[in-house]
């Protein structure tokens, strides 16, 4: 029963080191990604990691409204309101309106905000087959209890920002 518990210990101990380095590879990929966009002539932006997730939401369902990207981001809409807001401001979308439907704001990408949605394309799946790599090494029992313990976690993080859960 000792080696359970330590173990579990050792498990939450390498959570929070996984934690501190997903922090730090964040701010990494985004200064990596700011970079490769003004090497591709893309000037300096003030886009985060949400805002250009939205800008690959809209490249991918455009045209699309608020509601809908808050809707496929799991966002809310003021959020999403915020965000498009400073997008537009900065020429990476623009707003329509449908035929039918004059009150509705739509979104589409603009040749500038294209370029930022190919850019995060290619990027994004560079990093999903160096991943992927990554998983080589295990087995598929192994990847069957790596995928069964990682969605387990996902649904107590959700559950703890949801409900406020304490432990």
């Amino acid at each position: 029963m000792e080696h359970f518990n330590q173990v579990k210990k050792q498990i939450y101990e390498l959570r929070w080191k996984m934690m501190h380095l997903l922090e730090q590879e964040e701010s990494w990929e985004i200064a990596a990604f700011r970079k490769k966009a003004l090497e591709e002539g893309l000037r300096e932006g003030s886009y985060n990691f949400s805002m250009i997730h939205v800008i690959d939401c809209i490249g991918r369902y455009e045209p699309i409204n608020t509601t809908s990207i808050a809707d496929k981001m799991e966002l809310s809409k003021a959020s999403i309101t915020k965000m498009t807001s400073k997008l537009f401001d900065e020429g990476f979308v623009k707003r329509t309106q449908l035929n039918d439907n004059k009150k509705e704001v739509y979104f589409r990408l603009t040749p500038r905000g294209r370029r930022l949605f190919d850019l995060h394309e290619h990027l994004h799946q560079v990093e999903q087959n160096c991943f992927l790599r990554f998983l080589d090494r295990y087995t598929p029992e192994q990847l069957d209890c790596i995928k069964e313990f990682s969605r387990d976690l996902v649904e107590y993080y959700e559950q703890k920002l949801t409900e406020g859960v304490e432990g």
